[in-house]
């Protein structure tokens, strides 16, 4: 484990902090569509992801879905932090988008870390200003984009965290991460390729304008 940790995270965090890391840290797996955390939840370790990508969801008081941003491999969820800082509970909701591989941080650590590595800090703060930006994204999408355009940036996105132009996605699935109806989703596919931006077909898209 130590020398994929060190792949990732090498460049940001010293050795002695490294040493910690897999000395405390457990690895976990998991497969597209496992679902990491559920929201109220209780957070007793944060994520550090190895590879793959994990999709971020908040759920309304009526239990529809809507996409916040997605964790890369080298990353982690400001939200977890979060939680663990002030062992609340979960407020979102984690699944994998694709098959990943994570090491948990038990919670009690984080806080040691703000104050033992300058590294550690750095890379928590780094990581709520980069969360926070995507929020910010993700509201203007909310606000000034078409749905149209809102999909079509939602499959780009998609394309980014799986390295593939081709997704494996059903209509119904696009719908739950943007909030909307399927047959909103599947009118809207259609006039995109039309436009010649993806190609439609059974539980695949392939997306042509990236």
């Amino acid at each position: 484990m130590k020398e994929i940790i060190q792949q990732e995270y090498g460049y940001l965090f010293e050795d002695a902090l490294l040493n910690e890391i897999v000395k405390v840290g457990s690895l976990k797996k998991a497969k597209k569509g496992d679902q990491l955390m559920e929201i109220g939840g209780v957070i007793t370790a944060m994520p550090l992801l190895l590879d793959g990508a994990i999709k971020i969801l908040r759920e309304d008081s009526r239990g529809d879905e809507l996409l916040l941003y997605f964790i890369e491999k080298g990353d982690s969820c400001a939200m977890t932090f979060s939680c663990c800082m002030g062992t609340n509970k979960s407020e979102i909701r984690a699944i994998a988008e694709i098959d990943t591989s994570l090491v948990m941080i038990p919670a009690q650590y984080m806080k040691s870390w703000m104050t033992t590595y300058e590294s550690w800090q750095q890379f928590i703060l780094q990581s709520y200003h980069t969360r926070v930006m995507e929020l910010i994204e993700t509201v203007d999408t909310l606000a000034f984009l078409k749905m149209d355009e809102r999909i079509f940036k939602h499959l780009q996105d998609k394309v980014k965290v799986n390295q593939n132009e081709i997704i494996e996605v059903t209509h119904q699935d696009i719908a739950y991460d943007l909030h909307t109806s399927r047959v909103v989703v599947s009118r809207l596919l259609k006039k995109l390729e039309n436009e010649e931006k993806i190609e439609l077909h059974r539980n695949w898209i392939k997306v042509l304008e990236l």
